[in-house]
């Protein structure tokens, strides 16, 4: 990266980066600060340059005298307020994912897909200087909106990351020689098509994490896992987080809370030539049919489809961030390094 990480965690509010307001009654507006530029709300103006120079954690009142607090965004924030292009792994199962695929400085980490760029980013930090990310992704505009959030993230594209434009099973053996990955996310529609694929490219004791919607898929990607007999029993989860209103004695949990977003589904490697013992269950159904499979198809789960025309303004609205954040990244040519 060619800018400090001080650029993004302390000091004062400089010119391209992004602050997140917050007005009286709660409601928050992210902005990126440019010289001369005013923030305008139903509660009236507030000037750029009012902000520009102030310490993180600042009260600045706008022109009608109403109070915001100006905070430097988490990646937290960052990543629920980027532009998208696909849906993103919301942060309660990002910070899951890091745990247990044990996600840690100088790793070989394969992504697929790298939709948004919402997990590359958890993961990037997570690696450091020294480790590598490969995501793949099938849609250029996809990897184009993905490329521009990070760089106004980092201030410029990672060294550590590369971003391949196609399909996992026939870009990922000319990206990552056999037995050198130390970690597989799939996070795409179909992950069993990609299981024997990602086995070639881990390490022996490697993790895979597959990140699926419904039990028609979770089930699907279960029974292929086992079915290549690579890897340890598969294991299944949520997330699910619940907050708590505390004012005084008044304490009780909150009437919402984030539920279901997705199935975390982990596996590792094993080492060539191991045979697995089988463990002893209860006999279910792990044949599936004909009409099993037309359940799973994308039509089916209805996979939700953005509008060339959407995609379009939000790959503009990404690399509008990333030119005023710092480095504006390069065209895409496929593939990027």
């Amino acid at each position: 990266m060619s800018k400090t990480p001080e650029r993004y965690e302390s000091g004062p509010f400089r010119v391209g980066d992004r602050v997140q307001l917050t007005g009286p009654k709660g409601k928050l507006n992210t902005i990126t600060l440019e010289p001369g530029k005013v923030f305008h709300s139903h509660r009236g103006a507030l000037s750029h340059d009012s902000i520009i120079g102030l310490p993180d954690g600042s009260v600045i009142n706008n022109e009608a005298g109403e109070p915001h607090l100006a905070l430097r965004p988490l990646l937290n924030d960052f990543v629920m307020s980027m532009p998208r292009g696909a849906a993103i792994i919301y942060p309660k199962d990002a910070q899951a994912i890091l745990g247990m695929v044990d996600i840690y400085p100088g790793a070989r980490v394969i992504e697929a897909g790298v939709g948004s760029g919402a997990l590359s980013m958890w993961i990037l930090r997570a690696l450091g200087p020294e480790g590598r990310l490969y995501s793949f992704e099938r849609r250029e505009e996809f990897a184009d909106i993905a490329r521009a959030n990070g760089v106004t993230y980092f201030g410029s594209l990672p060294a550590t990351w590369t971003i391949t434009v196609g399909d996992l099973v026939e870009a990922l053996p000319e990206t990552v020689n056999a037995g050198t990955a130390d970690r597989a996310v799939l996070d795409m529609l179909a992950p069993w098509e990609c299981i024997e694929a990602v086995a070639t490219a881990l390490t022996p004791g490697g993790v895979l994490l597959c990140y699926v919607a419904t039990v028609t898929q979770l089930s699907r990607t279960v029974e292929a896992i086992r079915a290549t007999g690579l890897f340890t029993h598969p294991n299944a989860s949520e997330t699910m987080i619940r907050g708590w209103h505390v004012e005084g004695l008044a304490v009780r949990p909150d009437h919402r809370m984030i539920g279901h977003t997705g199935f975390l589904l982990t596996a590792r490697r094993l080492a060539p030539g191991t045979v697995l013992p089988e463990p002893k269950r209860r006999a279910s159904k792990s044949e599936y049919s004909a009409e099993d499979v037309e359940a799973w198809t994308p039509g089916a789960l209805h996979e939700r489809q953005v509008s060339d025309k959407i995609l379009r303004k939000r790959v503009r609205s990404a690399q509008h961030s990333a030119t005023l954040a710092g480095d504006a990244p390069e065209e895409p040519s496929g593939d990027s390094q």
